[in-house]
């Protein structure tokens, strides 16, 4: 999918179609997940510090993620796959690999992939870009050569003239240390590596490293499609605007980050074995603490109270930057946690309450106040008024938060009001429907 959160935006908001977009945490430490092709031409680009970000376009709308919607749009496309294929290893929300041999085909492979990308802007209003080659690696690059809005045959015999100029960076396991190693020894393209020689790279980068590294570089990838595959686990992280200093603080924050975790696994019809608490301190030092229970489990009070008792083995007195909570060794299956359930019910008789109920020990535990966050609205944000009926939050502040209202069938931008950040009349809203509505322009 072409630019695909920032695409998803343009195309739910009438007003921003066309109009740079870029979507991440908005926050002093937020990082860009996608920018629309008209921030990209300004040098906005994932992964970059959103502070940078707004340097370089500040005339962008900037958004926090509607995960929901994304996933909404993703399930759509993905089943359009499986009508292609019943072989597809899905790789993020956003993209996938088919094999089409695996497919039963009416047509040549093009005619194919003309069609489901026709489908795909038809059922969703968004475009997406296609990669065709003999391997996973030659159809990821023609892939992201493809786009926006496009499709790549890579034919056989032409595998070389598509790699050769491309930069080391393009292979994948080159990341910017391995790069920096090929630099210092000349190597600036895939050209160059396959020129090298295999004895070269391995003595470069190791055996490992640098016979896969040379086998890519000549085009030749035999991994094959594999469908589902399996998740290894289930995390959630938060990274703060300022440092976390107060411990109450911190174990609300665990509490929040466990419940979230606790509610992906039960969405995804899963149990896991390990919690993972992961803390990034002042220093950017990162520590991850884990504990392995004697049961798959799903619940979320024991997700919580393992990740609580791992957070408060870790010194945070200095301040904590991040905080995530994770569950591995996942299974398909709850198992009652005996010793758990048994140890819960020692906890409550010894507090004098009967066996269920809640004691004032087990009470979570609030935050310090913070009133400026107490009727936060992000840009970005579905909401619906009373009135005026459904929009999306444009900004706030100073106690005032400014909507615009207009959903995805609109021809054009819809109105804009603004309100007390309190006002009764206007509330969080799911997001609207989004299939069948024109693509955004640009891609």
């Amino acid at each position: 999918m072409d630019a695909f959160f920032a695409a998803v935006e343009q195309a739910s908001k009438p007003s921003l179609r066309g109009k740079p977009v870029v979507v991440g945490g908005l926050g002093p430490r937020g990082v860009v997940a996608t920018a629309s092709y008209e921030a990209r031409v300004h040098g906005v680009h994932s992964a970059m510090a959103m502070a940078h970000a707004r340097r370089l376009c500040p005339n962008a709308a900037y958004l926090v993620p509607r995960f929901g919607i994304y996933r909404q749009i993703s399930d759509i496309v993905m089943a359009l796959l499986a009508e292609v294929s019943p072989l597809i290893e899905p790789l993020s929300l956003d993209e996938a690999f088919v094999d089409l041999e695996a497919g039963d085909l009416a047509g040549d492979p093009r005619a194919v992939a003309e069609r489901l990308r026709a489908d795909i802007r038809a059922a969703t209003g968004l475009t997406a870009s296609v990669g065709l080659a003999g391997s996973k690696l030659l159809a990821k690059i023609a892939s992201e050569q493809a786009k926006p809005d496009g499709l790549v045959v890579v034919e056989p015999g032409t595998e070389r003239a598509l790699l050769d100029p491309l930069p080391v960076r393009t292979l994948w396991g080159v990341g910017p240390a391995t790069a920096e190693h090929l630099r210092r020894a000349g190597i600036l393209t895939v050209a160059e590596i396959a020129q090298a020689g295999e004895p070269e790279l391995v003595r470069l980068l190791g055996k490992a490293h640098g016979s896969s590294l040379h086998a890519m570089a000549a085009g030749l990838d035999n991994r094959p499609v594999v469908a589902d595959r399996d998740v290894k686990s289930i995390s959630v992280e938060d990274t703060f605007d300022t440092d976390l200093t107060d411990r109450a603080r911190v174990r609300f924050e665990i509490d929040r980050l466990a419940d979230r975790c606790a509610q992906r696994l039960r969405g995804a019809g899963r149990s896991g074995r390990t919690v993972v608490v992961k803390i990034r301190r002042y220093d950017f030092s990162t520590l991850t603490r884990s504990e392995t229970l004697r049961a798959p489990t799903d619940d979320p009070a024991v997700v919580k109270e393992t990740a609580r008792r791992l957070a408060e083995a870790v010194d945070t007195t200095g301040g904590v930057r991040l905080l995530g909570v994770g569950v591995s060794g996942l299974a398909d299956f709850t198992q009652e946690d005996l010793f758990a359930q048994a140890a819960q019910t020692l906890r409550e008789s010894e507090a004098g309450a009967e066996p269920g109920q809640v004691t004032p020990a087990e009470l979570p535990v609030a935050p310090p106040p913070e009133p400026e966050r107490a009727n936060r609205w992000l840009p970005g944000q579905d909401v619906e008024h009373a009135e005026h009926g459904a929009g999306w939050v444009q900004g706030s502040g100073v106690g005032r938060v400014t909507i615009r209202f207009e959903v995805p069938s609109d021809s054009g931008p819809g109105r804009v009001r603004t309100f007390a950040v309190d006002d009764p009349a206007l509330s969080r809203a799911e997001p609207p429907a989004l299939t069948g509505h024109p693509s955004p322009a640009g891609g």
